[in-house]
């Protein structure tokens, strides 16, 4: 016999289930997409001639992804880093970030390190809208002018110029005042491009300039270079070098006790801390530029605990033990783009508004590790805040000399001057 009651009984048990997982579904949707993971996907050279840096670049991604976690992620959402080794060769970035964007569905992309590796980056994401973070490189985005372009170091709107003003300024400052230059420069475009603005800073600070060539990237004896350099006998020499031409230019210079006024300037390469101790006591009189130095100026810029966090990890990880230039920036980079997206997104954030998030960049300041960054109109930093340091009282190749003041002392920008330059180099 069939009993009604219980056959309502089972239909109304069946309607309440079913209200149940309607109501859960509105419930937990959308906690579910906020716990899906905000995916960051990027290149880097983790093999090849960049990956020094390109490794202490991932590792201060990782400590940044790794504090943002520690403290509930992205608006509620974990961070997921994606990235691929691009062997620091150019030509497979664009797969690369194909991969990254097609297939692997990354949310928001940064660069790769270094100029050669985020030339080819800016314009695919010029072609898909995507906001880009650059990670340390010179004036990429010179010839594309793309507007959701950032860049993380402090080279200001004018690189090719700012990364030399230190140089020129403090030159011309000299008494008696010096009055001709050389101007070397390897093959690279960052190269070249820093000669150029070398060029119009030596008209403009009045400098005559005596010498004026570039060398092959291959090149491994520069002996020939500085005797040519050494023969136009000029005051100043600037120098705008790549990391291994960087150390064997110091080093001939020095075999060949070849002593002009000033020398350096433009030198990429004795900003790391494997050529810091490889140089050791050859450093000491060279000038360069640097972005940061553990001098007793630069405390006010919150770097320090940044930076005693990652030397402990540096040896595990293989890469510089120093960490003083890239690094601490693609920090401060990650910090803008996380303020950025939190800024422009609601709490529903499986759709990131590109647009929307490089409006808020380039509109606003934002207070890094970094210290204050704000962007001018062409992705750079508004205002440039390159150091120029000398190399002074160097003892040995023990790194840990460089870790404390005193040996990479401040002459430029006056607001992080922390002692006076020796002058003339060599005395």
């Amino acid at each position: 016999m069939f009993d009604h009651r219980r056959a309502i009984k089972r239909t109304f048990v069946r309607y309440v289930y079913a209200l149940c997982v309607f109501a859960g579904a509105l419930l937990w949707g959308p906690l579910a997409k906020a716990t899906e993971p905000l995916l960051v996907g990027f290149g880097m050279p983790l093999t090849g001639y960049l990956a020094l840096n390109g490794k202490a670049t991932l590792l201060a991604i990782q400590m940044w992804a790794d504090d943002v976690n520690a403290n509930g992620g992205v608006m509620s959402r974990p961070v997921k880093l994606i990235y691929y080794d691009d062997q620091s060769n150019p030509a497979t970035l664009p797969g690369i970030y194909t991969k990254l964007v097609d297939l692997d569905k990354v949310d928001v992309i940064v660069s790769s390190y270094g100029t050669p590796q985020i030339i080819p980056v800016i314009p695919f994401a010029k072609q898909r809208g995507l906001v880009l973070m650059g990670l340390c490189g010179f004036a990429p985005n010179e010839v594309f002018k793309y507007d959701r372009y950032f860049a993380a170091c402090p080279s200001g709107v004018n690189p090719e110029v700012e990364i030399g003003r230190g140089f020129f300024e403090i030159a011309a400052s000299q008494t008696p005042k010096p009055q001709t230059i050389a101007i070397v420069s390897v093959d690279t475009e960052m190269a070249k491009s820093t000669a150029n603005g070398a060029r119009e800073l030596a008209a403009r600070y009045g400098f005559r300039i005596v010498y004026d060539k570039g060398y092959p990237a291959n090149i491994v004896d520069l002996t020939p270079v500085i005797r040519a350099i050494q023969a136009a006998k000029p005051d100043l020499v600037f120098v705008a070098s790549y990391p291994v031409d960087s150390s064997n230019f110091v080093r001939s210079v020095k075999e060949l006790e070849f002593q002009p006024k000033m020398i350096g300037g433009a030198m990429v390469g004795l900003q790391y801390a494997a050529v810091k101790a490889q140089l050791g006591p050859l450093l000491n009189g060279f000038v360069n530029y640097e972005f940061y130095v553990p001098e007793t100026t630069t405390a006010s810029l919150g770097i320090k605990n940044f930076i005693e966090r990652y030397q402990v990890k540096a040896a595990q990880a293989g890469t510089d033990l120093l960490g003083f230039y890239a690094p601490p920036f693609a920090y401060a980079a990650m910090q803008i783009l996380k303020e950025a997206i939190e800024k422009t997104t609601t709490s529903d954030i499986a759709k990131l508004d590109q647009g929307k998030i490089a409006d808020y960049i380039r509109s606003n300041q934002f207070d890094t590790i970094a210290g204050a960054i704000r962007f001018g109109t062409n992705g750079e930093w508004q205002t440039a805040r390159n150091l120029l340091v000398q190399f002074q009282n160097v003892k040995n190749s023990d790194l840990e000399q460089f870790r404390k003041p005193g040996t990479q002392v401040i002459l430029y920008p006056p607001a992080y001057k922390s002692g006076q330059m020796i002058y003339p180099f060599g005395q």
